[in-house]
């Protein structure tokens, strides 16, 4: 598998460098699929199309650990976060070679107790094959971002608190004896987040986590992002992108920091 992504310098992470959301794409599987009931599928050549919108465009699409890394740094007006939930296994086979292709980095978010299983929280949906441990490690010692979805893909919100923390920390150390190195990005499962959540995620060392819409959570632990599908071309993309910006105004995220920001630290 040809996973080799560009590489780029790091930089300090500042607590909140940026007082805007930044605009951040989620995907999930990149494969051909006729049964598709939850839209999470989009095939590789509408990625690709994708993907050369935005090179066409003069956007670069990198991980949300690059993206943060340069927004603190004063350069990430034309980057955009791509990131990949669940840890498909297609997500080596077909997305891999397109972001390659253009330069780009990407952010796979795992679920480190079902890898080389089956998408099995969709129960009306294809099983898709998750990404293996192999192609976990050799995605990571290629430079991709491995975050963590959670340690088995359940929902955060209403948890006991020490199931909360089995799934944050639990989740962060498993991946980081994996990968060999640190884990600081986080997804929640599902999109589903609460205040206890952000708090859980904050105290178990992640530097970020990703949700899904803007709340009154937004900030470095709840990242809004934009739902990207198989329908999405140019135009509507552009509309998405207008959309989150006057979202991102509406719930004033100018000036305010929700959850407590962690102490500044240099991502790696």
């Amino acid at each position: 598998m040809d996973v080799e992504p560009a590489r780029r310098p790091t930089v300090p992470v500042q607590a909140d460098a940026a007082r805007t959301a930044p605009w951040i794409l989620m995907y999930h599987s990149i494969a051909y699929e006729d049964h598709d009931p939850y839209l999470l599928t989009v095939s590789p050549e509408r990625f690709a199309a994708q993907m050369a919108w935005l090179a066409r465009s003069g956007r670069r699409g990198v991980s949300v650990r690059e993206l943060l890394r340069a927004r603190a740094a004063g350069t990430g007006a034309r980057l955009v976060g791509l990131t990949f939930d669940d840890g498909y296994a297609d997500f080596a086979r077909y997305a891999v070679p397109v972001l390659r292709g253009f330069g780009f980095t990407a952010s796979v978010y795992v679920v480190p107790d079902l890898l080389g299983g089956q998408n099995g929280w969709d129960p009306e949906g294809p099983r898709k094959p998750l990404l293996t441990v192999d192609q976990v490690v050799e995605l990571a010692a290629a430079g991709w971002e491995i975050g963590s979805h959670g340690l088995s893909h359940r929902a955060l919100p209403g948890l006991p608190a020490h199931e909360l923390a089995d799934q944050a920390r639990g989740s962060r150390r498993a991946l980081e004896q994996l990968v060999g190195g640190p884990v600081t990005g986080f997804c929640y499962p599902y999109g589903a987040v609460d205040r206890p959540a952000t708090e859980a995620i904050r105290d178990a060392g992640y530097q970020y986590a990703c949700a899904i819409g803007h709340s009154d959570l937004t900030g470095r632990f709840a990242l809004p992002r934009c739902y990207v599908g198989d329908r999405d071309g140019a135009l509507r993309l552009l509309a998405k992108q207008g959309r989150h910006h006057w979202r991102d105004a509406r719930t004033g995220l100018r000036g305010r920091s929700p959850v407590p920001a962690a102490r500044e630290e240099t991502v790696r």
